[in-house]
């Protein structure tokens, strides 16, 4: 699978996507600084969310529509947090060809079938699904219609909710599907992740998988990787200090890049399988264990277990040889120390 010049996949390096969501604070110079700002902390990609608060849900107070439950935005509105925190989509296209500049990938969330089209008019080259609208199966379909990769996440989905999702998008010819592992909590706590579901996703439905994340700092999304995650979402801001919605559990500049670190340090350690050593170790075979004479013997005496040992350093026989040995008789003088070879045994 690609998305634009990225390959996604197994054999490649994780996709970094920098969430830019509302860490603008409805300034667009703050906007174009932040995609900046992500290219230099290693994102491969920027991602903005297209909507407008009527496009997500109606202007009304009553209780249905009052956000409580411990968020970090209790109290207000559903309207309200989302006119504070919406990306005005007159910044879309001037944000884009910033990401163009700075060899960024830029891709948005639809949040309704306008956005789509709005998009689409954008030439962006994947779709990200959001948490809250894996339900919203008439989006998912119209999506998946424009056969561009298409990025889920599945953060309150359970599992017949993924299904569907992932059979809806195959029922439009749409097999370029990534699922990501999400807790969607705002601020996740770690023991709510479930990173072990990561390979599971893989496996259970047949797809690329990832991570977006939502805890504190970067340890959640290396582990990923190292369950299999071919792409990780984080929200990244310019500076806490503007505030916004998101702020709380955003990276900044210096946090992201140790993230992109870290994430590169793992997919180091991870390698590819492989029963190969290379020329460095193979260098230090010499500190193995090998069959050396550790009594000196004269021709014809009787091996045994008293004048031959397995010891390090490795320059004597294989070990694997020491029992078919014994009972056989040197054939040469030998002195201690000496590494045992096969010409010095009588055959």
């Amino acid at each position: 699978m690609k998305i634009a010049n990225r390959h996604i996949g197994e054999s490649n390096p994780c996709f970094i996507i920098a969430e830019l969501s509302a860490n603008h604070n409805g300034d667009l110079n703050v906007a174009i600084e932040t995609i900046r700002a992500a290219k230099k902390a290693g994102a491969d990609a920027i991602k903005l969310q297209t909507y407008t608060p009527d496009t997500l849900t109606i202007d009304c107070d009553n209780k249905h529509f009052k956000i409580e439950g411990g968020t970090l935005w209790d109290g207000k509105t559903l309207y309200e947090l989302y006119g504070e925190a919406y990306t005005p989509w007159e910044w879309h296209k001037q944000l884009f060809e910033v990401a163009k500049e700075e060899g960024l990938i830029c891709f948005s969330s639809p949040f309704d079938f306008t956005a789509v089209d709005f998009l689409e008019n954008l030439n962006v080259p994947a779709y990200k699904i959001a948490s809250f609208e894996i339900q919203d199966i008439p989006l998912i379909k119209y999506t998946a219609s424009k056969m561009k990769p298409i990025i889920i996440s599945t953060g309150i989905a359970e599992e017949e909710d993924i299904q569907l999702a992932v059979n809806t998008c195959r029922k439009e010819g749409n097999n370029e599907i990534i699922l990501l592992k999400c807790t969607s909590s705002y601020p996740a706590p770690l023991e709510l992740a479930n990173l072990n579901t990561i390979p599971d996703l893989k496996k259970r439905f047949e797809v690329e998988v990832g991570f977006s994340d939502h805890t504190y700092g970067s340890l959640a999304p290396t582990v990923a990787v190292s369950l299999g995650a071919r792409v990780v979402e984080k929200h990244f801001i310019l500076d806490k200090s503007i505030g916004g919605p998101d702020a709380d559990f955003s990276l900044d500049i210096t946090e992201f890049s140790e993230m992109v670190s870290k994430i590169r340090d793992a997919e180091k350690l991870l390698g590819t399988v492989s029963y190969e050593i290379s020329e460095k170790v193979k260098n230090n075979k010499k500190f193995a264990r090998s069959l050396f004479v550790c009594k000196t013997v004269k021709k014809g005496e009787i091996i045994t277990k008293e004048n031959i040992r397995s010891i390090r350093p490795g320059y004597g026989l294989h070990p694997k040889y020491y029992e078919d040995i014994l009972g056989k008789k040197f054939s040469v003088d030998t002195k201690r120390g000496e590494p045992l070879r096969i010409n010095m045994i009588e055959s």
